[in-house]
């Protein structure tokens, strides 16, 4: 099982190697051990140990960060075949109808945005005659959004038996745009949930500063001792089952 457990963790750190964007994330978990160390063990001795949760907590944040940028780019993506549908009626090709698309996502969310760097990324493999089925396959496994890549899928085999590409379209501007509508209802009746969830993650810290100052040396029988470290451990191992189960609860994917 630990072998296992080892396993995981080496490729999850493969997929999400360190970065220098990363430093705050980094800052933020050497955070996480110092709070932890201090309050569940008073020791700088296991503020070193538990150091290395620095990246299971930079690997987590990076998910969290990779999973917003997906809903994110989904529904710039529903706006850019929006616009390459209008283009189409105007009369462009579907290839020029992207590249029109292009200029219209950068005026609407700018040259750095999401949907922007995936669109020219397109259009420079349109220049290299790269197949925009080809490329609309890269940008849907690029960006994990299970929208995108359906619709690449289904775009590949429209474009290689001459479907209605408008119709196909204008199809799928209609499914994403209910599904970004049933996201949205979520998202209003859990966001006050959320925030208890945010709350109640920092009530056992507060707990325990207030219980400090007011009854110095409550918590000393907990400490420097082995039956102190082993219920401070599973306290601490039952707090991080919480914080992780709220998270997975608050989060509802569509």
């Amino acid at each position: 099982m630990n072998l296992k457990i080892l396993k995981n963790f080496y490729r999850q750190v493969c997929d999400y190697p360190p970065k220098v964007k990363d430093i705050p994330l980094l800052l933020q978990g050497a955070g996480i051990a110092v709070l932890f160390g201090r309050i569940f063990y008073d020791s700088w001795i296991a503020v070193v140990v538990l150091l290395p949760i620095m990246i299971p907590w930079m690997i987590h944040q990076r998910k969290l960060a990779r999973q917003r940028d997906c809903r994110i780019v989904g529904i710039q993506f529903k706006d850019a075949i929006a616009s390459v549908l209008t283009n189409l009626k105007a009369g462009y090709s579907i290839e020029n109808a992207f590249r029109e698309a292009r200029k219209d996502m950068e005026l609407l969310y700018g040259k750095k945005s999401l949907i922007g760097g995936h669109l020219n990324k397109i259009c420079k493999g349109l220049k290299n005659n790269i197949p925009l089925e080809k490329l609309l396959f890269t940008f849907g496994n690029e960006s994990e959004n299970p929208d995108i890549q359906e619709f690449a899928g289904v775009f590949a085999v429209a474009k290689r038996s001459g479907g209605n590409m408008t119709d196909i379209i204008g199809r799928t501007i209609g499914v994403i745009s209910q599904k970004i509508e049933v996201e949205k209802e979520i998202e209003v009746l859990i966001s006050a949930k959320r925030m208890e969830a945010r709350i109640m993650n920092f009530v056992p810290f507060f707990i325990i500063f207030y219980i400090e100052l007011t009854s110095r040396g409550f918590f000393e029988p907990l400490y420097h001792n082995v039956f102190g470290i082993v219920l401070m451990t599973i306290c601490m191992v039952v707090y991080v089952a919480a914080y992780l189960l709220s998270e997975k609860i608050v989060n509802i994917s569509v």
